[in-house]
């Protein structure tokens, strides 16, 4: 069996990182991944994917990316459980996060300017 995701987009927010009462550090991010083609109107869709980054994973990607910078995720999809206050079975899809590489970020002008001098 294979379940694997490779997905390129952009970070909706910065990061913020929890550790777990077992040390465990955990991240949850919102990836925003345009689509390849246009719709019926002329215009790119976007899709916005919830992403899961344990430990080192979390912690490197917390520190070095912030909002708007370019990141890969590959990973594999898990679908979560649980029911609402009527009793409704509600599934929750999401990416675990297994590889993350930063592509690009976004510069900021400061640095640029120290860059220029």
């Amino acid at each position: 069996m294979l379940n694997q995701v490779v997905l390129v987009g952009r970070l909706t927010d910065d990061l913020e990182i929890m550790t777990m009462e077992n040390g465990k550090k955990v991240t949850s991010l919102l990836l925003a991944v345009q689509r390849s083609f246009k719709n019926s109107d002329g215009l790119y869709e976007t899709d916005f994917i919830r992403c899961t980054l344990w430990n080192s994973i979390a912690a490197n990607t917390s520190e070095y990316c912030h909002k708007g910078d370019i990141v890969g995720i590959k990973g594999r999809l898990q679908v979560n459980t649980y029911e609402d206050k009527d009793g409704t079975k509600k599934y929750v899809t999401e990416v675990i996060a297994e590889k993350v590489t930063f592509l690009s970020s976004k510069k900021e002008p400061e640095k640029e300017e120290k860059k220029k001098k």
